[in-house]
């Protein structure tokens, strides 16, 4: 196996034509229309289509949207990993893997953007039309169809902010895809993508049936907006809708041990860094009924949930096991009303999982008129497995470049701009 030894993969393609050359790929080539394939994260993708499935059996696989069990995302996605491989160069192949157990999958992501903090693997910039469809095609394997749209959303909103906003940050719509292991449905492998507010660390194992997102990092600039075709997009609502079911089931005196104040809280454990996984602050699990430990999965399954109907119900039946042993606290906004307030902020520790969600107090210069871009508009997430992150393969160090995502001096040396202090 050609194995990379460094983070940052291919270099950057020249700037005029990063996001753009990357996008018009996406939205023609694959008929994958970014701007409204969220409108609705309960809602099926529409990046399924033709122009993919082509793509996809032209490359000697065939594109399966929504695995239900395991093995069957494991085999998919491994299908698909083989036939982007299959389009690289002997270069870019060197580029894009690595050893299963190299810490730089540890090292490689965050919340801030690229020009930060280096990514491992080849730039979907760098590529041409048909090997972006191809690393797509590794997503779409990996992801139902609701994860997928939630991911493409995302996405979207880089693309949202560059065409739209204030922001220099040159980065918008630049990810980067990875290999951690040999892609295969036998043993053990792990998909890294991500770019700026998207982390993606899947490990799956098929040696033993187990797919595990831990740790992933989500975010959203904006959480809302509308696109060219009037049509609202809302990656996280979702998320907001199972939050606030989960606090609006609560009563006064759970409420009360659950709430740590207006002020919205940061972030414990950023995208990037080590963490300690605080727990014990809040309302502990023990203290819930059953409809609302239900409720409060609900919640977790946004992250533990990406892939198939048979991964996500192991992964919450094991946590489940350990929710008297969870706590959870809330500080910020009480109601689901995102045009007032600063936002709000979850957290939920126990010996299974680790969530947090945190609304950004800031722009990071990327205002757009009549738009919310900070605090409800702006939100960090983390999703860990204090027993289980990387699927055990290695052990998190810090991000490179800005201190583990928490702000701190860019490669060079100088003060991070305004539009990336806050990521």
């Amino acid at each position: 196996m050609n194995v990379n030894t460094r983070p940052g993969g291919a270099t950057a393609a020249p700037r005029a034509r990063r996001t753009a050359r990357w996008i018009a790929a996406t939205t023609l080539t694959l008929g994958l229309t970014l701007t409204g394939c969220a409108a609705e994260t309960t809602s099926s993708s529409s990046g399924t289509s033709s122009a993919v499935s082509s793509a996809a059996a032209a490359a000697g696989t065939t594109s399966t949207t929504d695995a239900t069990t395991t093995a069957a995302t494991i085999t998919d996605t491994a299908a698909a990993a083989e036939a982007f491989l299959a389009t690289l160069s002997d270069e870019q192949r060197e580029q894009v893997l690595y050893d299963y157990d190299d810490e730089t999958k540890t090292t490689s992501w965050s919340n801030f953007p690229v020009t930060f903090v280096e990514r491992a693997g080849l730039n979907l910039a760098d590529l041409t039309e048909e090997q972006q469809v191809a690393a797509m095609e590794v997503l779409e394997a990996l992801l139902s169809d609701e994860g997928y749209a939630t991911v493409t959303g995302i996405m979207a909103g880089d693309q949202y902010l560059l065409d739209n906003s204030s922001s220099t940050e040159e980065s918008l719509g630049q990810y980067y895809i990875a290999f951690f292991g040999d892609p295969s449905d036998t043993t053990a492998f792990e998909v890294q993508f991500g770019g700026h507010h998207l982390g993606i660390n899947a490990t799956l194992d098929g040696s033993t049936d187990a797919i595990t997102f831990a740790p992933t990092h989500l975010g959203v600039q904006p959480a809302v907006w509308t696109n060219e075709d009037g049509e609202e997009v809302q990656p996280f609502g979702t998320i907001y809708e199972t939050a606030f079911a989960f606090y609006d089931s609560l009563t006064d005196e759970q409420k009360a041990a659950l709430y740590q104040g207006e002020s919205v809280a940061a972030m414990v454990c950023a995208p990037g860094s080590t963490c300690s996984y605080p727990t014990g602050t809040g309302l502990s699990g023990a203290d819930l009924t059953d409809e609302q430990k239900q409720l409060l999965l609900d919640v977790i399954a946004n992250w533990v949930g990406l892939a198939d109907e048979e991964t996500t119900a192991a992964e919450l039946a094991a946590i489940e096991a350990t929710l008297d042993e969870t706590y959870v606290n809330w500080s910020g906004a009480t109601v689901y009303d995102m045009t007032q307030g600063d936002g709000i902020y979850f957290q939920i520790s126990g010996p299974k999982a680790y969530v947090e969600f945190a609304a950004q107090q800031g722009s990071a210069g990327a205002d757009v008129d009549g738009v919310t871009t900070s605090g409800w508009g702006h939100v960090h997430t983390i999703y860990r497995d204090p027993t289980n992150d990387y699927a055990g393969s290695a052990t998190q160090q810090e991000s490179t470049g800005m201190g583990g995502g928490m702000g701190g001096t860019p490669p060079g040396g100088g003060t991070p701009p305004a539009d990336a202090q806050d990521g």
